[in-house]
């Protein structure tokens, strides 16, 4: 069973910048295209952002373009986002998951499980 550990999130001013980690176990993580996920208070959980196993090819919700940049190293298992110029609509839980390319802020996670994700809270 493939296991989802998220990390890096934290407390950081409007502006600021912060770089999640996501370390995938249990599977073969280098042919699974990865996403980052945001849930916000009150809303859906929401793909921000994801990269395809194949060449490293990156998607992005319209509302982090230029700001976040999505990485993987297959050899650590692990998915990165950097973060920058964060802004209050930053905040939430974000998570890890596979996804299916093409893919929309609406995909959904393929995993059948979970992390426990990472708290991103951007203060003004």
């Amino acid at each position: 069973q493939v296991q989802l550990v998220e990390s890096g999130g934290g407390l950081v001013q409007a502006g600021g910048s912060l770089r999640l980690s996501c370390a995938c176990s249990g599977g073969t993580f280098s042919v699974y295209h990865m996403g980052w996920f945001r849930r916000a208070p009150g809303k859906e959980r929401e793909l921000v952002s994801a990269i395809t196993w194949t060449d490293g090819k990156p998607y992005y919700v319209d509302s982090v373009k230029g700001r976040f940049t999505i990485s993987r190293d297959n050899v650590k298992n692990t998915a990165y986002l950097q973060m920058n110029s964060l802004t209050p609509e930053d905040a939430g839980v974000y998570y890890c998951n596979a996804v299916v390319w093409p893919c929309g802020a609406n995909s959904k996670g393929t995993f059948g499980s979970w992390g426990q994700g990472t708290q991103v809270t951007v203060s003004t």
